[in-house]
């Protein structure tokens, strides 16, 4: 299942994401996906693409203004969509815990490496 731009230093990078992956993560899970360095694996992100600024106004209000969006290098957009996973994998149940044997997401992704 290894492609040609899967692979760091000759090891395969797997990221695993879900809908708690948010900003920062987003972008580099994103990124990585782009530039074909590694395969993203479990399901989409939350789609946390802005940055928002909140302007205090004179009646103790305030005012949330987006001033900045974010971008993946393909020049896609995050927001509202998410990254969406090479390998699409669900978690089987909402008792599931992560790094356990309920983790299929990490279990997959384990297999996969480890053959």
């Amino acid at each position: 299942m290894q492609k040609k731009g899967d692979i760091i230093d000759g090891e395969t990078l797997i990221v695993l994401i879900n809908y708690g992956s948010a900003s920062a993560s987003e972008i580099v899970a994103g990124a990585l996906k782009d530039h074909k360095r590694a395969i993203i694996m479990g399901e989409s992100s939350f789609g946390k693409g802005s940055v928002q600024s909140i302007i205090p106004l004179k009646n103790k209000g305030a005012i949330r203004l987006t001033i900045s969006k974010y971008y993946l290098p393909s020049g896609q957009s995050i927001s509202k969509i998410g990254v969406i996973p090479d390998i699409e994998i669900f978690e089987k149940s909402e008792d599931f815990k992560l790094n356990t044997k309920t983790d299929n997401q990490l279990n997959f992704a384990l297999k996969l490496l480890n053959g």
